[in-house]
């Protein structure tokens, strides 16, 4: 038997809230709600007593998964490594279809983000880039060219 009914969403913990959500936004992906939650429901879900975030939830235009960023009020948060590689155990990458890959890798240059590596070309089929965004999260950009 099945458990899963649909893929809903992706969290990531990132410290400055306000920056990671406009690099997103500024990728295309819209605002759906923002909040924050503290009490019991969080502090049993995270196994985090004393628990509070910050909460912003973004989706893609039309239809998708959602992404969830959140960043911890209390208690203080616990860095991670600062630039991760592909190869690093944990999430690898965010990955998001664009419409012209090379426009949105100077979109997010002139914010200051960077390529991780350079664009790839996979069987005249699609071009892809890892870029380092905010707090070093590796978000992968693809556009289909076939």
């Amino acid at each position: 038997m099945a458990h899963v009914q649909r893929f809903d969403h992706i969290g990531i913990t990132v410290a400055d809230l306000e920056s990671a959500t406009a690099f997103f936004v500024g990728l295309g992906l819209e605002v759906e709600g923002t909040g924050s939650v503290e009490g019991e429901f969080v502090e049993t879900v995270c196994g985090i007593p004393g628990a509070k975030c910050e909460i912003a939830m973004l989706r893609p235009p039309g239809e998708g998964s959602r992404l969830e960023l959140s960043s911890f009020v209390t208690p203080d948060h616990i860095p991670g490594s600062p630039a991760p590689m592909a190869n690093e155990i944990g999430l690898r990458n965010v990955s998001f279809e664009v419409g012209d890959l090379q426009a949105a890798v100077d979109a997010v240059a002139a914010d200051g983000y960077g390529l991780i590596g350079g664009i790839g070309e996979y069987e005249n089929s699609v071009r892809m880039a890892y870029v380092r965004g905010p707090e070093g999260i590796i978000v992968s950009l693809f556009e289909q060219i076939a």
